[in-house]
């Protein structure tokens, strides 16, 4: 399964789940940013390669919504509700990034 998480710029959030579900067999991840000055800038190639996309609060969603339309129509976008309030690999973070998540597909203990 391929997963992409969406933060704003691809520093912390995205970062760090791409970091940790990396780990877990059976998933290719990557992550990427909404804004322009966004570390990885999500693309239309993203969208096509994924299977599942994450991000992080509603204002991502629009801006998905808003950027690339109809390419979003088949695929299957869950808001975690993440709000820009953790740096990279911050524990409570991974904590809530693996709640969260969990809802949606199998993560290990």
């Amino acid at each position: 399964m391929k997963i992409l998480f969406i933060c704003s710029r691809n520093k912390w959030r995205s970062p760090t789940a791409e970091k940790i579900f990396h780990k877990y067999n059976g998933y290719d991840v990557r992550s990427a940013g909404t804004e322009d000055g966004a570390r990885i800038k999500v693309t239309s190639g993203h969208i096509g390669w994924a299977d599942l996309i994450f991000v992080m609060e509603k204002k991502h969603l629009s801006r998905l919504k808003h950027k690339f339309g109809s390419t979003l129509i088949e695929k299957s976008i869950w808001n975690l509700d993440i709000p820009d309030d953790y740096g990279y690999m911050d524990e409570e973070l991974i904590e809530i990034l693996k709640a969260r998540v969990s809802e949606y597909i199998d993560v290990p203990e």
